[in-house]
C-alpha cells in the first residue's frame, strides 16, 4: 500500500534497532589527553551508563585546577540515557512490524531530535566543567578556562585535549545517518508514485473518454435516442460510442440504421456499435462480428426486421423457424 514502507525500509528498521541495543555496551564518547608527564595518555570514556577511564587521575589532576570532579551519580543524563537508547531500540522494531511510513518518519524525526539535543546537553556540561571553577584552586590562571572541545582536538595548558565518538557513539551516528537516508528514500519512492499517479490522471481520463466497451442498457428506463421511446424489449437493442466515448442507446436496429443515415455522426466519428444477442436476452455484442438474419417473421419493437447473434448455431435455429436472410453488419449500413 501506498502508505506503507518499503520491505527494504522494514529490514533497515530491524538492523538499526538491533544496533542502538548492541550499543548499550559500548562507551558513546571519548576524550583523550595527552601531555609530557603522561606518555600513555589519559582517557575518559562516556558510557550509556557511566564514566570510564582514568576518572581518578583526572579528578586528581582537576583537584589543582579547580575544576569538578566527576562521579557518574551526579549526572541524571547517565539514569535516563540506557532507558532512552531502549525505547528507540523498540520504536524501530515496531516500525517495522507497523509498517506505517507515519510511524517510521516519526521514529526517525524523535531518533534526529534526540541526537541534537544530546550534543546540546553535552556541549553545556562541557561549558559548565571547563568554565565554573574555583577560585581557590592551588593553580589559577586567569581568564584561562579548560573547556574541552565538542569534537576535534584543542590544547589546555600543557594537555593536549582530543573528543571524538568511540564505538557506541559511531553506532549511534550511523544509524541516525542510515535512517535519515532511508527517511528521504522512503519520501521520495512515496512522491514518485504520487507524481506518477497525477501525471497518469489525464491519461486515465483521455482513456475512459475514449472507451469503446459496451455500457449495459438499463431496460425499462434508458430512452432511445433516436424515437425517444423507452428501450423494454430485452431481445433487441443497439448501442453506439463514439470516437469521444459518447454513448447513444437504440431499440432496436430500425432506430440505429435511421440514426446513421440522417447525417448527424460521420463514419469516422463512430468508434463501436453493439447490438443485443437475441438469444442472450440483455447481452451486447460487437455489431460487426456479430451474425444477423433479416426477415419479415422478426418483429423488432420499432419494426426492426433484424436479430442478432453471437454464435452461427444459435442463429441457425432461428433462421429456419423465420426462414430469414443472413445479411452481414456492412451490408445492413451500406443499403
Amino acid at each position: 500500500m501506498k502508505s506503507n514502507i518499503s520491505s527494504k525500509a522494514r529490514i533497515i528498521s530491524v538492523v538499526c534497532a538491533v544496533a542502538l541495543g548492541v550499543s548499550l555496551l559500548f562507551p558513546l564518547w571519548r576524550i583523550d589527553l595527552t601531555a609530557p608527564q603522561y606518555p600513555e595518555g589519559l582517557v575518559l570514556k562516556i558510557y550509556p551508563h557511566k564514566i570510564g577511564g582514568n576518572v581518578e587521575v583526572v579528578n586528581g589532576l582537576n583537584h589543582y585546577i579547580g575544576m569538578r570532579t566527576l562521579h557518574t551519580e551526579d549526572f541524571i543524563e547517565f539514569t535516563i540515557l540506557p532507558y532512552l537508547i531502549a525505547i528507540f531500540a523498540l520504536f524501530g522494531l515496531l516500525s517495522a512490524l507497523v509498517k506505517r511510513r507515519w510511524f517510521f518518519y516519526t521514529w526517525v524525526f524523535l531518533f534526529a531530535s534526540f541526537g541534537v539535543v544530546a550534543m546540546i546537553d553535552f556541549y553545556r556540561w562541557e561549558y559548565d566543567y571547563g568554565h565554573n571553577l574555583d577560585p581557590n584552586a592551588a593553580i589559577v590562571v586567569p581568564g584561562m578556562a579548560y573547556q574541552p572541545p565538542l569534537i576535534g582536538f584543542k590544547q589546555l595548558l600543557n594537555f593536549g585535549a582530543y573528543s571524538f565518538p568511540d564505538v557506541g557513539g559511531y553506532i549511534f551516528l550511523s544509524v541516525g545517518l542510515i535512517l535519515v537516508i532511508t527517511a528521504v528514500l522512503e519520501w521520495k519512492r512515496a512522491a514518485k508514485v504520487s507524481s506518477a499517479a497525477i501525471l497518469g490522471l489525464p491519461l486515465l481520463l483521455l482513456l475512459q473518454s475514449c472507451n469503446t466497451s459496451a455500457e449495459p442498457i438499463a431496460f425499462g428506463k434508458d430512452q432511445c435516442h433516436y424515437c425517444k421511446m423507452i428501450i423494454s424489449d430485452r431481445s433487441f437493442g443497439a448501442e453506439l460510442i463514439t470516437d469521444k466515448g459518447k454513448i447513444y442507446k437504440f431499440d432496436d436496429t430500425h432506430c440505429i440504421l435511421s440514426f446513421l443515415k440522417s447525417g448527424d455522426l460521420q463514419q469516422p466519428q463512430i468508434a463501436a456499435v453493439f447490438l443485443v444477442d437475441y438469444a442472450q436476452k440483455e447481452k451486447l455484442i460487437p455489431a460487426e462480428t456479430a451474425f444477423l438474419i433479416r426477415g419479415d417473421a422478426i418483429k423488432g419493437p420499432m419494426a426492426g426486421t433484424i436479430a442478432a447473434f453471437e454464435t452461427e448455431a444459435s442463429m441457425q435455429s432461428f433462421q429456419q423457424q423465420w426462414k430469414a436472410q443472413q445479411v452481414s453488419w456492412n451490408e445492413v449500413v451500406s443499403q
